[in-house]
């Protein structure tokens, strides 16, 4: 307790809750330029060298904790329909961000901005694709981005390091989609190819080498001597003083604390950000800080995930799982917004091949023949012995707001996420546009889709604390801190106003630049 007594009397220009990439981000900004940043993170400090993949199946909650996975099941009504399961979340130093592939793809300039040509859901963003620019530039020079321009893309990305030559798989992969008149392209990772680079997709980097919130964020604001890390620090609420200010109530070694600072940054992440904002109910805010208008939570965003597999043939080779072929061509299609396709590091063989077909099998009449499921044996190890390895590729499809979608306080335990999600009729209706035009794209190449009814993307949740000019319809400014709370600042995807049809983390790395950069020009 003697280091926390420490920090409860030390004086803080920053407290920064939550140490995923937004978080990780801008304590790092901050803390270069001279402030005492305080980091707040719910899970363990872990073992640096330590190289756990994110595991969804297992169940026991401090098993998980050890690991560095959200250690709850999220309640989660689909459709109407309620359901709990363990989401791909983190809960460690760099939060989620440390079991990612590292891919860093920026947005188009219609993600951001309303375009004649190109209708923008929301009417754009309240900061432009050019505002946005040398942020993004700037992100990636501090994930040390690897990879090859968008050959459909006029914007240049000078802050792109080459990449090493792809494996014969996929540089096939990408013949073979230049042959179906695709533009292929090497994906953006955040990776920086030290001597032995194992990649570490999908799971803990051992080394400085894969680019998280903890590699590029946590530790380099660390080495500055002006942050401190508390793990183990569960945030519960946010108070409000006389003044409008905020401060920060936590637990930590089975006690209640809270901690002042001049500055909150609120980092937790778009599911878990909104839930502390409205579990910081009081006489002044009855709804909860910053949610007058009844808009926090709302307008939870996902992607939807288009899985399938791709065999590029067995004289292609096995070169293991790899990361590295993505394209635009569907990112705006016949008028409509869908998304990039790329690949996700994942391999498919037998086991895999065994696993879909038992799952086909279930849906079909075939369910009710006894013993049908392991005739799926003989088809998976022929298909195994002639296509070889399997390549899984994902079409990341755009997801619009809407106010029902949203977070909310779980109702038996407070610090656990819930939320209500209903897919839009027009959102299924894309859905078809963007399967129909992966399969056209991959003729050619035996494919078969591993998804079959529409699956959000739990791990790219954005949205729920909408960034915007007007306090009528968003909660934070476009410079980064609440409407009605002038020292509590947001640098997570919570702010998106809209999902966009890339990864998020090259954005929210560069709006946690360009928010901690408003920070400091407000000291």
């Amino acid at each position: 307790m003697e280091r926390l007594d420490e920090i409860k009397t030390g004086h803080w220009d920053a407290i920064v809750i939550g140490t995923g990439i937004g978080g990780g981000v801008a304590g790092r900004a901050l803390a270069e330029a001279g402030w005492r940043v305080l980091f707040l993170e719910k899970g363990r400090a872990g073992y640096r060298a330590e190289e756990t993949g994110l595991n969804l199946d297992m169940g026991d909650p401090t098993a998980r904790a050890i690991r560095g996975y959200w250690p709850d099941p999220i309640r989660v009504t689909l459709n109407g329909r309620e359901q709990s399961f363990f989401a791909p979340l983190g809960a460690g130093v760099g939060g989620s961000s440390v079991f990612y592939a590292a891919t860093l793809e920026r947005p188009e300039r219609h993600d951001l901005d309303a375009l004649p040509d190109r209708p923008h859901p929301t009417g754009g963003w309240p900061v432009s694709f050019d505002d946005m620019r040398p942020w993004f530039d700037a992100a990636q020079r501090l994930f040390h981005a690897h990879g090859e321009p968008d050959p459909l893309s006029d914007e240049p990305s000078p802050a792109l390091t080459p990449p090493p030559a792809p494996p014969p798989g996929d540089a096939r992969i990408m013949d073979s989609l230049r042959g179906n008149g695709l533009h292929p392209y090497r994906l953006h990772a955040a990776l920086r190819y030290l001597d032995g680079c194992a990649e570490c997709l999908g799971r803990k980097c051992p080394r400085p080498c894969k680019m998280d919130g903890r590699s590029a964020g946590v530790e380099p604001a660390l080495a500055t001597g002006k942050a401190t890390l508390l793990t183990e620090a569960e945030v519960t609420r946010l108070v409000r003083g006389l003044d409008g200010r905020v401060s920060v109530r936590l637990r930590h070694g089975g006690a209640e604390h809270e901690l002042t600072a001049a500055h909150v940054v609120l980092a937790a992440g778009a599911l878990s950000s909104p839930r502390l904002l409205l579990a910081s109910a009081s006489d002044s805010d009855p709804r909860g800080i910053g949610n007058a208008h009844d808009l926090v939570g709302r307008n939870l965003m996902f992607h939807l995930n288009e899985i399938f597999a791709l065999w590029p043939g067995k004289t292609a080779g096995d070169h293991g799982p790899t990361k590295s072929v993505g394209f635009r061509d569907l990112y705006f299609a016949e008028g409509q917004r869908l998304g990039m396709v790329q690949a996700m590091g994942i391999d498919v063989g037998y086991g895999e091949i065994v696993h879909h077909l038992r799952q086909r099998v279930a849906r079909s009449w075939l369910a009710r023949v006894p013993g049908a499921e392991e005739f799926t044996r003989i088809p998976a190890a022929i298909g195994a012995k002639v296509m070889g390895t399997a390549k899984v590729f994902v079409g990341l499809l755009e997801d619009f707001p809407y106010a029902e979608n949203r977070v909310l306080l779980h109702p038996d335990a407070q610090g656990q996420i819930a939320l209500e999600y209903r897919i839009a009729p027009e959102l299924l209706a894309r859905r078809r546009l963007f399967r129909r035009l992966i399969r056209r794209g991959f003729r050619g190449t035996r494919t078969a889709f591993l998804s079959h009814d529409p699956e959000p993307n739990f791990g790219h949740p954005c949205g729920t604390l909408r960034m915007g000019i007007d306090p009528m319809s968003s909660i934070v400014t476009s410079h980064g801190h609440l409407h009605d709370a002038p020292n509590l600042w947001v640098t997570d995807a919570s702010v998106f106003p809209t999902s966009m049809g890339v990864n998020p983390s090259l954005t929210i790395a560069a709006n946690a630049l360009r928010v901690a950069d408003n920070m400091t020009g407000d000291k």
